[in-house]
């Protein structure tokens, strides 16, 4: 790609992303006007309830949008390149089953509110631990990464039905919930701390961009060129699954953002990893805080969880993907 498309592509993204900045910062159960909003947005030291409403509400949710957005499509496109499968995303390892375990003995423990997204987290560091612990039996071969996940997941899905079946229906509803995927319970400090993962995680994906190159390639070729897979595969699964648990300890689990993103922004830049890894973060926060301001408006004042919208149109977007399809080989 030459450097003038390139620039107009990234600039583009930027622009959609402040244009959808300031777009969900409008939405939600009350409305506002342009100008009430961009009043507040830019005296924060003022009072009144629409003051509130920005700082305290929207602008929070918005944030942390941008960020699990970013994270969940960066990781999307890391583990597709780096497992050479399209249909790899941020859960396939299991990460969000070992997250929805954590979240139900939280729940079932009665222990809930703040208490949440750590629960979350240790759930998906033990998931982390368990596959990695799997993978480095097999050489961290991609079918054991893979099928380690996969059955991992339904191990965890396992024992989350059961503790549906000993919990209260008001605990069970509370899971649900938060299974479904949601930004509405941000605040400050969980956003200070999601971003102290994220951001820094994903710029090291970024200096591990050529390596994921040449691992699309395969693992004998790799080794020709002078990467070990083998030691590369493991930086970057801690890294991208970490950014993953932070993602889902956050906002619960909200699918399809990391598997329909890359595959979109692949078409728009090419698989070079250099370029596919910035454009998917931008793409990625694009897409969610869109998604997440339909969610507040399309039954206004009720809001819908952010996981509903992403799961409709990522199902649409893969019917059509796989009747246009002539073969599924990304690379």
């Amino acid at each position: 790609m030459d450097n003038k498309k390139c620039i107009g592509i990234f600039s583009l993204l930027i622009l959609m992303l402040l244009a959808s900045f300031a777009l969900a910062s409008l939405a939600g159960g009350s409305e506002l006007k342009a100008q009430d909003a961009a009043y507040y947005l830019f005296h924060p030291n003022s009072s009144g309830i629409e003051r509130d409403i920005i700082w305290k509400i929207r602008l929070p949710r918005v944030i942390l949008g941008m960020l699990v957005g970013a994270g969940l499509a960066s990781c999307g496109a890391v583990f597709q390149g780096l497992l050479r499968n399209p249909l790899a995303e941020p859960y396939t390892l299991g990460v969000s089953g070992g997250a929805a375990l954590g979240v139900s003995l939280g729940v079932m423990f009665g222990i809930g509110g703040i208490y949440i997204p750590v629960f979350a987290f240790c759930g998906s560091a033990l998931s982390i631990l368990l596959v990695y612990s799997i993978a480095c039996r097999k050489r961290f071969s991609n079918p054991t990464l893979i099928l380690g996940g996969v059955i991992l997941s339904f191990l965890f899905s396992s024992l989350v039905f059961f503790i549906f079946s000993v919990s209260r229906a008001e605990d069970v509803h509370g899971i649900i919930l938060w299974l479904m995927g949601d930004l509405s319970s941000t605040s400050a400090p969980l956003i200070k701390i999601i971003s102290f993962f994220i951001l820094p995680a994903i710029v090291l994906l970024f200096f591990f961009s050529r390596d994921i190159n040449i691992l699309t390639l395969g693992d004998e070729k790799a080794f020709h060129l002078g990467v070990n897979s083998r030691q590369v595969k493991k930086i970057i699964f801690i890294i991208a699954s970490f950014i993953t648990g932070a993602c889902v300890a956050a906002s619960g689990i909200i699918g399809f953002v990391g598997l329909i993103v890359p595959h979109f922004m692949r078409k728009i830049v090419g698989v070079n990893h250099r370029l596919l890894l910035p454009a998917s973060v931008l793409a990625g926060a694009v897409f969610l805080v869109l998604c997440d301001a339909a969610a507040r408006v399309i039954i206004r004042p009720l809001e819908l969880p952010v996981g509903v919208i992403t799961g409709i149109l990522g199902g649409v977007f893969f019917l059509s993907f796989l009747l246009k399809a002539k073969h599924w080989d990304i690379f």
